[in-house]
C-alpha cells in the first residue's frame, strides 16, 4: 500500500468544480499546469457530477465550507481537495498582509485590477439545527474565474521561500477542513439523559423563570454570609469591592490568587464559580440547544486560529469540563478511542529547532520531560517541564531564567530557535511555522488573544479581565500579547513558530488518520489541539489504535522530513469519554 498521505499535495488527477447557483455545477479536467485540459462541462446536479467521477482524487472548488456538506448529505465523499479560498488565506498571510479580504472575488478583484469587495460577515452558529451551519457564503464565481484565481495561486505558492512546504500547508489544511466537515456531519456521541443526571448531581433543581439553579443559590448565600452583606460571586468587580472593604487586596477573582486568601468567603466563592462555568456553557439550555438525536455537533472550524489551531462556531465544544464527558457516551457495540499526544510541543521545538541532544530526547517514546531533567535538571521532572514550557512560551523572568540558561547549556539550538522567533516578532518582521503559516500583525484587543488561543468566542473561559484561569497554562492563551507591544509580540512569535508548527503537523495527522480510517465503519468525531476522538465498533478499535499511530509517524515525516523525533500518542478504548482521563 502506498504511504496513506504521501500524495497529500500531489497535482495529478485535478478537476475544479463551480457550483452553480441552481444547484448544478460546471467542472473541467486540470493539466499539470493547472490550465484545463479538456472542456468545460455544465451538470444539473452538483453531487452527481462528483459521484460520477469517481477516479478524480482532487477536487478544485472555491469553498470547502460551501460545498462538501452538501455532497456528504447526497452520500459522496471525496479523496483530497483544494479549497481556493483557504489557500489565499495562507498566501495572503505569507506575503506579510495579513486582514485583507481573503475570498474568491476578492483574490479575483486583485488580480485583474478592480476594486477588492470585502469579505462577508461571519456566520453566527445555528444551535441544534445542522442544515443552517451549511448555508453557502460568499459569492458564485464562473469556472473560467476561478481558474484564473487557482493559476496565480500557483504561481504565487512557487514564489515562497519553500514552495514544496507551501504547497503541502495548503494541501494539509484543505485536508483539515474535509475532516471537519465530516465531523461536523457525524457529530459527538452524546447521551442527554445522563448529561441531565450529572447537572442534577452538581447543580440541584432548576428553578422557574430561568434563575440561579439550587445548589448555586446555596452557595452565593454562603459567600454573601461570609462577607457580612449581599455579594453578586457572578459578578467579579462586585467580589474584588467586597474583598477590599473586609481589608484584603486582590486584582481578580482568579483562582490561584483566591487561594492564597484567607477568608471564609473563597471556598464557597471558588465553588461557585466552577459550578457556574458548567451551568453556562454546558447547562440545559445548552443541551436543548445543541443536542439532537444522541448526537452533539458543533460546528469546527478548521484553522479557526492565526496558528491554525481549531475552533468551533458555537457550542463550546473545546472546552467540554471532565464532568459533563460522562454523557458523551459510545453507541452500543461500539467504542471510543480517545487519543492525546505526548509532550506535542517540546516535541516539535526539537524537530523545527534541529537540536541534536533534544531530537535525541525526542526521539524516544518515554516521559520526555524526565529526560530533559536526567540531562539538565538533576532529575527534577518538575523544573525541567518548566523551563521548557518557559523556553516556548516566554516565561523568562525569575526562576524561569535560570531555568532557560540551564536550558540553553544542554539545548542550545533550541532555545536559539525560539530566541530568534521572539527577536523577529518585536523587531516586526515576519515569523513563520516550519511549513510556512505566518505571524501576523499584533492584535489589539482581548477578543483577538482569545481567538490566538483557540478558545472560541463563545466559551466563558476566554479572558475577560477576571476569568480565563482554564485557558492558561501549556496549550493556554498568551497574556499581553493583545496589548500590540513589541515584547508582548516576541513572546507570541516564539510560541507561534512552535504551537503553530504542531498545528501544521496535526493537520498532516488528520488527513493520514482519515485515509488509514477509509475502509472502516470506524470515523473521527472529536479534535482539539493534541487530542483525537474515533468513534468505531468495537472490534475495529484496534486497527484504530494501529491507524493513530501509523498517521502520527507519517505527519511527523511529511511536516518536518526524516529526523529522530517520535510523536506517541497515549491511547485509551472506553466507552465513556471521562474514563479515558
Amino acid at each position: 500500500m502506498s504511504d496513506p498521505a504521501a500524495t497529500l499535495a500531489d497535482m495529478t488527477d485535478r478537476w475544479v468544480l463551480a457550483p452553480a447557483e441552481d444547484g448544478g455545477a460546471e467542472v473541467a479536467p486540470l493539466g499539470p499546469d493547472g490550465l484545463p485540459a479538456g472542456p468545460v462541462l455544465r451538470e444539473a446536479d452538483l453531487a452527481g457530477a462528483v459521484r460520477g467521477r469517481p477516479d478524480v482524487t482532487r477536487w478544485v472548488w472555491r469553498s470547502t465550507r460551501e460545498v462538501y456538506p452538501r455532497l456528504l448529505a447526497a452520500g459522496v465523499r471525496v479523496e483530497r481537495c483544494y479549497d481556493i479560498e483557504d489557500a489565499e488565506t495562507l498566501l495572503l498571510g505569507h506575503e506579510g498582509r495579513s486582514g485583507e479580504p481573503r475570498s474568491a472575488a476578492a483574490a479575483l478583484a486583485r488580480l485583474r485590477g478592480g476594486p477588492v469587495p470585502p469579505d462577508p460577515p461571519p456566520r453566527s452558529a445555528a444551535p441544534g439545527a445542522q442544515s443552517p451551519l451549511f448555508e453557502p457564503q460568499g459569492v458564485h464565481l464562473p469556472l473560467t474565474d476561478l481558474l484564473a484565481v487557482y493559476a496565480e495561486q500557483q504561481r504565487r505558492h512557487a514564489a515562497t521561500a519553500h514552495p514544496d512546504r507551501m504547497r503541502l500547508l495548503t494541501a494539509a489544511e484543505s485536508a483539515g477542513m474535509l475532516v471537519a466537515t465530516e465531523m461536523n456531519r457525524a457529530g459527538l456521541p452524546w447521551r442527554a439523559d445522563v448529561h441531565r443526571e450529572v447537572l442534577g448531581e452538581l447543580l440541584g433543581e432548576r428553578y422557574a423563570g430561568g434563575g440561579e439553579p439550587r445548589r448555586l443559590a446555596e452557595l452565593a448565600d454562603e459567600v454573601s454570609a461570609a462577607f457580612g452583606h449581599r455579594v453578586r460571586p457572578d459578578l467579579p468587580a462586585e467580589v474584588v469591592k467586597a474583598f477590599a472593604r473586609a481589608g484584603i487586596k486582590v486584582r481578580s477573582t482568579r483562582r490561584w490568587e483566591l487561594e492564597s486568601v484567607d477568608h471564609p468567603a473563597v471556598a464557597p466563592l471558588l465553588e461557585y464559580k466552577k459550578l457556574y462555568r458548567v451551568w453556562v456553557a454546558h447547562g440545559w439550555s445548552w443541551l436543548q440547544d445543541w443536542v439532537r438525536e444522541g448526537r452533539f455537533r458543533p460546528e469546527f472550524l478548521a484553522g479557526g486560529t492565526v496558528t491554525g489551531r481549531w475552533v468551533t462556531n458555537g457550542g463550546g465544544a473545546l472546552q467540554i469540563p471532565k464532568v459533563i464527558r460522562r454523557a458523551v457516551v459510545a453507541d452500543p457495540g461500539w467504542r471510543l478511542v480517545v487519543a492525546d499526544a505526548d509532550q506535542m510541543e517540546p516535541r516539535v521545538l526539537a524537530a523545527i529547532s534541529r537540536d541534536p541532544a533534544l531530537m535525541e530526547v525526542a526521539g524516544q517514546d518515554s516521559d520526555l520531560y524526565q529526560s530533559v531533567s536526567d540531562r539538565a535538571f538533576s532529575g527534577d521532572r518538575a523544573q525541567a517541564k518548566l523551563a521548557v514550557l518557559g523556553a516556548v512560551y516566554g516565561q523568562t523572568s525569575g526562576d524561569g531564567l535560570k531555568n532557560l540558561a540551564a536550558l540553553r547549556r544542554r539545548f542550545p539550538k533550541a532555545v536559539a530557535y525560539v530566541d530568534e522567533a521572539a527577536r523577529a516578532g518585536e523587531e516586526g518582521r515576519l515569523v513563520r511555522t516550519w511549513l510556512g503559516r505566518t505571524c501576523p500583525p499584533a492584535a489589539g484587543t482581548s477578543e483577538d488573544a482569545t481567538q490566538e488561543a483557540g478558545l472560541p468566542q463563545d466559551d466563558p473561559r476566554a479572558p475577560d479581565g477576571q476569568e480565563g484561569e482554564e485557558g492558561r497554562g501549556e496549550h493556554g492563551w498568551l497574556p499581553g500579547y493583545a496589548s500590540g507591544n513589541a515584547r508582548a509580540r516576541g513572546r507570541f512569535a516564539r510560541n507561534f513558530v512552535v504551537q503553530g508548527s504542531a498545528a501544521d503537523w496535526a493537520l498532516l495527522l488528520l488527513a493520514a488518520l482519515r485515509r488509514g480510517c477509509r475502509d472502516m465503519a470506524a470515523e473521527p468525531v472529536f479534535f482539539q489541539h493534541d487530542e483525537v476522538i474515533v468513534h468505531c465498533p468495537k472490534e475495529e478499535a484496534d486497527a484504530v489504535v494501529e491507524a493513530i499511530r501509523e498517521a502520527s509517524a507519517t505527519a511527523g515525516r511529511l511536516t518536518f522530513g526524516e529526523t529522530p523525533v517520535r510523536f506517541p500518542f497515549t491511547t485509551a478504548v472506553v466507552e465513556c469519554y471521562a474514563d479515558a482521563k
